[in-house]
């Protein structure tokens, strides 16, 4: 569903601020996937996420989703293919527009435009649907300013617009960084129950560990652009955060007291 091959990302090539943020990376995600990424800053992962959503384009190498080669193509391009949620509760949506509108702008990635028919009644009602999957009422405050909801209202809410329409791929960018706990875990448990509901292919970067380690079947771990390590299903259900910081210590030659350590 996802191939990357050898993508090589450079910044300020040629001058003293060269950085390499991927270094020929190859990654394969196959139908229903569900990848978490973890590693230190500067490791790669925003700019893996953005190579992948067409935010960035690589200076080498091919992006691949579901069979189509979309390397050179633009961000809203594959927005069709492509639902993401970002750490900020505030991005990825409208402030200034109504709940109902944000879904309407959302559903329209895959359907012919056209605001009013976004908001119908046969559509409304498919909002109302989909809202009450979140358990937070929304489905009653259809017409409410989205800028008027709560951090974790809102990040619920954007889960949903990235995901309802079934896209190919879904990233999740560190989407629940920003939020309280009681807040993280519920944007967490919605995580879990969407992708497995509709068995989206899925690349989460986290950096919480312990998170890392109870969602999804995959586990990749980067540092200084490279992949350094990954665990198989099987593998990461033996996975430890201890066993993950031993790893980190044994690739890295380093001493690391804690998980916040690697990943902060």
């Amino acid at each position: 569903m996802l191939q990357l091959k050898q993508i090589h990302k450079i910044f300020n090539e040629g001058t003293p601020d060269e950085k390499i943020a991927l270094q020929r990376m190859d990654l394969h995600l196959k139908p229903g996937d569900f990848m978490t990424v973890i590693g230190s800053n500067g490791a790669g992962k925003s700019t893996l996420m953005n190579l992948i959503s067409g935010k960035m384009i690589p200076d080498v190498g091919e992006v691949v989703i579901d069979g189509k080669d979309v390397t050179m193509a633009k961000e809203h391009k594959r927005s069709r293919l492509i639902g993401r949620v970002f750490q900020d509760p505030m991005a990825g949506t409208a402030p200034a527009m109504t709940i109902e509108e944000n879904l309407a702008i959302a559903y329209s990635r895959t359907t012919s435009r056209g605001f009013k028919k976004g908001v119908s009644k046969t559509r409304r009602s498919f909002f109302q649907e989909k809202l009450e999957s979140l358990h937070l009422g929304l489905e009653n405050r259809l017409q409410a300013k989205v800028g008027f909801l709560s951090g974790g209202e809102r990040q619920a809410l954007s889960l949903l617009m990235a995901t309802f329409t079934e896209p190919k791929i879904l990233l999740l960018d560190e989407h629940t960084a920003a939020l309280d706990p009681a807040r993280a875990e519920l944007i967490t448990a919605l995580t879990k129950e969407i992708v497995q509901s509709y068995q989206l292919t899925t690349l989460m970067v986290t950096h919480n560990m312990q998170q890392a380690l109870d969602l999804g079947n995959r586990l990749i771990m980067m540092d200084k652009g490279q992949l350094i390590f990954q665990a198989n299903e099987e593998q990461k259900e033996n996975l430890t955060v201890e066993k993950l910081l031993a790893e980190f210590q044994r690739i890295r030659g380093e001493k690391m007291s804690s998980d916040k350590a690697v990943l902060i």
